[in-house]
């Protein structure tokens, strides 16, 4: 059955009614929760959550600059905020095959020091700014996916509808089912993340991005280990660029020191590479190997793994942050500091921006307009500026790893100490992630060495231990809108990228009966929206699964 079928026969839907609602409990959408709160207490607001728990879905580094949090709670420290462990030392590091040069402190940009940031896990933040939402009256309803935009006759957001359980693989509805929700609202706001689902929806409907340069995203394969207690080093924070990847790839390595005896590590490939025969997580693997990155975690042991998206455009990229009846915020809107590797300080400014432009709409009985206010105080806010200096970091890139480099360093080392604290120079670029891979046969086939179970891993181990699940009687999350596409053209021509470029070994090609055909696990999928940014022709569209589904994260 359709869903315009099944609402026919089971519906109408529940509804309910709130001044606000957020769909994303993640760091952007529980600041516009809590400062809606802080500023306007009568108001009633609701967050919507698709991981089982708030924190089960996030992933980052992460280093956080406290300065978005210090501005929501200014007693973080005294309410028990998990930034637990300041920043003791930088290391940037440039990569050969086997050495590795350290750049001078002195030479270092800005963007790289982090004096007075925190190593985190960016999932405790969270679990602890929905303890604070909570206390504060916020309901946030974890496990529930809103799946669907609601709009007014002409054409207002006016709410979200959250996604049907108990449907089969078939579509047809079996004894569990039960008819999604309607939450309704004056506002609504979208916190996603990168690349969210109905983020996606609302930029292409309101044309949100006319006249931005096409978004740009990269992919982080992270991990978590326990480490020999004689190794820890907490505070530690290493940065590395160079191998294992080529002059024209952009790509790099974190490694962080957290308390007891625990590392966070992982690897960034941006998505606009063009070899189709790259593999992002093989290339996290590959980095591992390197004696600069093993003298760290050799002798441990793996304990977690997660993948996630994440948004590189910056500034330029930047699409208009509101439409009638609501709000981007974060990821969702990409407001990530791709050269300072930090997005959760901006996400968290972000959902302020956007609550002290709700609450007095508020008060003064608006609903479903547009909130001029939030973009006004965003264009002369701290995160602008920082941005505005970073607008050029991931265009320089495109034109190869030294100019990027390069660039970098005369934009956030040269010109401040010349006192210019924003480029004169504007860079654009056109192009989008997904038509940038050439063709198979016009590249060398990059061969990864196999795993040893021990530093290094195979992707079905990885997703084991980011306790991914998804119930499997459900229609797959993973659509397509052509199902001849994948063999006729991904695998004909670009040699079937989609078994390389998702770090979860959802797409895998087979040969039977004589012929190719694609399979789709859908069960593996951590949600690291990889495959909808990444597929040449755009066939792949990553849809809700049921609400609680995916990877639960612990301690990333």
């Amino acid at each position: 059955m359709t869903h315009d079928e099944i609402l026919a026969q089971f519906g109408p839907r529940e509804a309910m009614d709130y001044d606000v609602v957020v769909v994303g409990a993640g760091p952007a959408g529980l600041a516009t929760a809590i400062r809606l709160k802080q500023l306007h207490a009568e108001c009633s607001v609701v967050v919507l959550e698709k991981g089982s728990e708030p924190g089960a879905h996030i992933l980052s580094g992460a280093v956080m600059d406290p300065r978005a949090i210090t501005e929501l709670f200014p007693d973080w420290k005294e309410r028990g905020a998990p930034l637990l462990q300041p920043v003791t030392g930088d290391q940037v590091l440039f990569l050969s095959a086997s050495g590795a040069q350290r750049t001078p402190d002195w030479l270092v940009p800005d963007c790289l020091h982090n004096e007075g940031n925190y190593v985190i896990s960016l999932g405790a933040v969270t679990k602890w700014l929905a303890e604070q939402a909570e206390g504060l009256g916020v309901e946030i309803f974890p496990g529930f996916a809103a799946a669907e935009v609601l709009y007014t006759d002409d054409g207002r957001v006016r709410g979200v509808a959250t996604g049907n359980l108990g449907v089969g693989k078939e579509g047809q509805p079996h004894d569990g089912f039960q008819l999604g929700m309607e939450l309704t609202a004056k506002y609504t706001v979208f916190a996603e993340g990168a690349r969210g689902h109905l983020g996606k929806q609302l930029i292409a409907r309101y044309g949100l991005d006319e006249g931005r340069d096409p978004q740009s995203y990269a992919i982080g394969v992270k991990e978590l280990w326990e480490i020999p207690p004689e190794k820890a080093q907490p505070g530690l924070v290493v940065h590395t660029a160079g191998w294992p990847m080529d002059e024209q790839t952009y790509g790099g390595g974190f490694l962080y020191h957290l308390q007891g005896h625990q590392v966070t590590l992982g690897f960034v490939t941006g998505l606009d590479y063009q070899n189709p025969w790259l593999s992002p997580f093989e290339e996290m693997q590959r980095w591992k190997t390197h004696p600069a990155i093993r003298a760290h975690i050799e002798g441990g042991k793996r304990i977690g793994y997660g993948a996630r998206a994440i948004t590189a455009g910056g500034l330029l990229s930047l699409p208009k942050l509101v439409f009638p009846g609501g709000c981007l915020v974060g990821c969702d809107a990409g407001t990530l500091n791709a050269p300072r590797i930090k997005g959760s300080h901006a996400a968290i400014k972000t959902g302020l921006l956007a609550a002290e432009a709700i609450a007095p709409a508020l008060a003064e009985g608006r609903a479903h307009d547009e909130l001029a206010a939030y973009p006004a105080a965003f264009e002369q806010s701290w995160l602008f500026a920082e941005l505005d200096q970073a607008r050029n970091f991931k265009q320089w890139f495109k034109q190869g790893n030294t100019v990027g480099a390069l660039m970098t360093g005369i934009e956030y080392w040269l010109l401040p100490k010349l006192g210019i604290k924003r480029p004169p120079w504007t860079i654009h670029r056109k192009m989008p992630d997904h038509a940038r891979l050439h063709a198979a046969g016009q590249v060398e086939p990059i061969r990864y060495p196999k795993p040893d179970g021990v530093l290094t891993f195979d992707r079905l181990s990885s997703v084991f231990i980011s306790n991914t699940n998804h119930e499997e009687n459900q229609p797959a999350h993973l659509t397509l809108k052509d199902a001849s596409v994948p063999v006729a053209l991904n695998l004909e021509r670009f040699g079937g990228p989609e078994s390389r470029y998702c770090p979860a070994g959802v797409y895998e090609f087979v040969h039977t009966d004589g012929a190719d055909r694609l399979v789709i696990n859908a069960q593996n999928c951590v949600h690291c929206k990889t495959c909808d940014i990444k597929d040449p022709s755009q066939n792949i569209v990553w849809v809700t699964p049921e609400g609680g589904g995916g990877p639960n994260y612990a301690g990333m």
